[in-house]
């Protein structure tokens, strides 16, 4: 289909259900920053972004793509590590207008727009200090997020960020708006909790609110590379007593040359903690008291605004990096898999790159097994491995090799599945993995319900049973 026939095509298809927002094409002056996303080593060429103002803009533009038999990718923030949220010749509906927060303090309920960022949803929030367990990097996607699972800093004291989601509406793949709730078609509100973006496009999320902040106790305690196994073994005590109100990131990476870091520390490997407590300062402090007892080279862990937490690292994961990340669920925090992860970050490809594990636990595995799409509750740990470079246009194969290296090493210790919002290019049976063989085949049921021409598969594809 030649672009001028398309663009023709489209704007018939979009013009009588009354789309108002803007249609991108190839040649379009503001094409070229529309087509891009968050993981720089992604290169497509959409046939238009349809920027949509509303869910009757969703509809139309999802209707018009599928009259038009062309392949269909959704945008929230565009934060997708696999780059799912665009695609090559198809459609891009984009959601990045849409991102109104409104809240109702004294309901302690939220309503969300699906274009929404974690910082317009923080930013909000804490207003009233209140919160939603969400991830750590201010300029993701709530959507997106949320619909994967949702892991952060606040997810051992409030669960996942699918834990607090109340109700959502959504554009389905035949153009209609329903809400899903627990009361309104609770099949397809369990799917998107944990399911992914398969099931039609969330153009409003209402969300249970906590209380947390204005003030957490978090930052950063960093030890030389030389410490690191000894220092994570302790973590790992820390962890196995903790309260709720504590999770702790580990993080194997090269300092980054800026402030706050000390000169001496920047540009070395190292181990960083990162300690985030909801609980009182008293006891944050008691709680992280043998850790400071090991002598840290850098400690700044102290109250710090919520919303500072949750825009620490935005510049260090910038928009337009080089990008390659993978994943394990991981069913303890052995001396084994400690060793082998510090002995691995050795050969690391790029001082960007990481390795990032995480306790899981709390709030978390007290939700029942069934109950959401999200099936790795029982899962101990978190890890990911994150592969980052400066110039996307690079050979991506070094740091690809790199992280693969480190994935395959720590496999002995994984449960074989794989976080959703981690899942890069992989083949069916690493989708399934993501799911498990129960909820994947439950969800297949729910796609063929709600999408059997599967509509919605340019992402974590599960097809209809």
């Amino acid at each position: 289909m030649k672009v001028q026939t398309l663009s023709a095509d489209l704007r018939r298809g979009l013009r009588p259900r009354g789309f108002t927002g803007e249609i991108v094409e190839p040649g379009h002056a503001g094409y070229e920053a529309a087509r891009r996303v968050w993981n720089g080593s992604i290169d497509r060429r959409p046939a238009a972004v349809l920027r949509c103002h509303d869910a009757d803009d969703v509809a139309a533009a999802v209707v018009a793509a599928v009259d038009l038999g062309l392949p269909l990718a959704v945008r929230g923030g565009g934060h997708s590590v696999g780059g799912l949220s665009t695609v090559d010749d198809g459609i891009v509906v984009d959601l990045s207008a849409m991102r109104r927060v409104t809240v109702d303090a004294a309901a302690r309920r939220a309503l969300v727009a699906g274009g929404a960022l974690l910082g317009d949803l923080d930013r909000a929030t804490q207003e009233h200090g209140l919160a939603v367990p969400a991830g750590q990097v201010s300029h993701t996607g709530v959507a997106g997020l949320t619909l994967g699972g949702g892991v952060g800093y606040l997810m051992r004291a409030h669960g996942l960020t699918i834990d607090s989601l109340v109700a959502a509406e959504v554009v389905t793949a035949g153009g209609e708006t329903v809400t899903a709730s627990a009361d309104e078609h609770p099949d397809l509100f369990w799917a998107l909790r944990g399911g992914g973006g398969n099931f039609g496009v969330v153009t409003r999320f209402e969300f249970a609110l906590h209380g947390v902040g204005p003030l957490v106790y978090a930052g950063p305690l960093v030890y030389p590379i030389e410490r690191a196994a000894e220092v994570m073994r302790a973590s790992r005590a820390v962890m196995a007593g903790a309260p709720d109100e504590l999770s702790i990131h580990e993080i194997l990476l090269t300092v980054p040359e800026h402030p706050p870091f000390p000169e001496h520390l920047q540009g070395k490997p190292a181990l960083l903690l990162a300690p985030v407590h909801v609980g009182s300062e008293e006891q944050a402090r008691a709680d992280l008291e043998p850790l400071r007892e090991l002598g840290p080279a850098f400690d700044l862990v102290g109250p710090m605004p919520y919303v500072v937490l949750q825009s620490m690292i935005d510049d260090d994961t910038r928009h337009g990096l080089g990008h390659y990340s993978k994943s394990h669920w991981l069913r303890g925090f052995d001396d084994g898999l400690i060793d082998t992860l510090v002995e691995r970050f050795a050969q690391v490809s790029s001082p960007m790159s990481h390795v990032i594990t995480a306790r899981m636990g709390g709030a978390i595995e007290r939700v029942p097994a069934g109950a959401t799409a999200f099936a790795h509750r029982s899962a101990a740990n978190l890890l990911w491995i994150i592969g980052l470079w400066d110039d996307p246009a690079a050979d991506p194969e070094p740091h690809r090799a790199w992280v693969g290296d480190v994935f395959e090493s720590a496999r002995p210790y994984s449960t074989g599945g794989v976080y959703v919002n981690a899942l890069e290019e992989e083949g069916p049976e690493r989708v399934r993995a993501a799911y498990g063989a129960e909820t994947f085949e439950r969800l297949r049921r729910v796609k063929r319900d709600w999408d059997p021409d599967n509509v919605f598969s340019l992402n974590q594809n599960i097809p209809p049973a």
